[in-house]
């Protein structure tokens, strides 16, 4: 039975039911479902479809054959987790979902895929003849890989996660680049099959990109040093006349906050290499 587990077969349809149609190869009989039948099968007539075990260990055959299968690689989003054998993926089987054992998955549970993130997979089956979903490895995803042929820098970019290492997290953008994310260049390490957001920092000459997570310098400042930046980028020359010893009442007239206020939010412009302050005034150095 093992050589039709998981596989497209050719059967002869040898009895049926009010539900079934019952179709054997190989001396072995699986059900299917009439509803996926149009024009009713005379006994005897032969089906070709895809073999499986359903979820109520019913041997059943299928027309509706699944983009994965054995050899055929897909992105499968995940839609639960037991705690102990893995997590289940959907591969389109009416009710079937498949397990990716917890021996292929990271060894800190909060790095488990969860429901809506989405493995790379194909199937395999074991000596039992139950179907399991098996991680495509560097190999499969050096193989689908397109080099990076333009210019990205700072672009942004949504990338899935299919390997986490101690060095960082190699990810699969949409465009089907060959991405990393260094752990300097990330706030929490993304789960394993997780879609992230991100901009490219760098491009390799391998045809690769190096991608962070983290926000760029002005997203990060808080709405007053935000509003500070604005007036200097509106600002004739991209410099305004004031700095952490000007006096609080022109502080607070031109800007409407306090002096401690403004000498935080120069702080965190200058913390992040935004501005300069020089000679009693502060100047913008780049925009981001």
């Amino acid at each position: 039975m093992n050589n039709l587990i998981g596989r497209i077969i050719t059967g002869k349809i040898t009895d049926e039911n009010d539900k079934y149609y019952f179709v054997q190869s190989e001396g072995v009989t699986f059900e299917l479902d009439k509803s996926e039948i149009k024009k009713p099968f005379k006994i005897g007539a032969n089906f070709k479809g895809f073999a499986y075990e359903n979820e109520n260990h019913k041997l059943q055959i299928t027309r509706n054959i699944p983009k994965i299968r054995m050899d055929h690689y897909g992105f499968a989003p995940v839609v639960k987790e037991k705690f102990g054998l893995g997590v289940f993926v959907d591969i389109g089987l009416p009710n079937k979902d498949i397990v990716v054992s917890i021996d292929e998955l990271p060894t800190i549970h909060s790095l488990w895929p969860q429901d809506g993130d989405r493995l790379l997979i194909d199937l395999i089956v074991d000596s039992k003849g139950r179907l399991w979903g098996h991680l495509a490895d560097e190999d499969i995803f050096q193989a689908i890989a397109r080099p990076v042929k333009s210019n990205l820098m700072n672009k942004n970019i949504s990338a899935t996660a299919y390997r986490l290492k101690l060095a960082g997290t190699h990810l699969l953008s949409d465009d089907y680049h060959l991405a990393f994310l260094h752990p300097d260049e990330r706030q929490i390490e993304p789960r394993l099959g997780q879609r992230v957001s991100g901009r490219v920092i760098g491009t390799l000459k391998d045809g690769t990109i190096n991608i962070s997570t983290r926000p760029r310098a002005y997203e990060e400042i808080d709405d007053d040093a935000k509003m500070i930046l604005e007036s200097l980028k509106r600002s004739a020359n991209g410099i305004l006349e004031f700095s952490d010893k000007s006096d609080p009442k022109e502080i607070k007239d031109y800007f409407g906050i306090s002096k401690a206020s403004f000498k935080r939010a120069i702080g965190h412009l200058l913390k992040n290499n935004l501005i300069i302050q020089v000679d009693g005034h502060i100047e913008l150095k780049k925009l981001g």
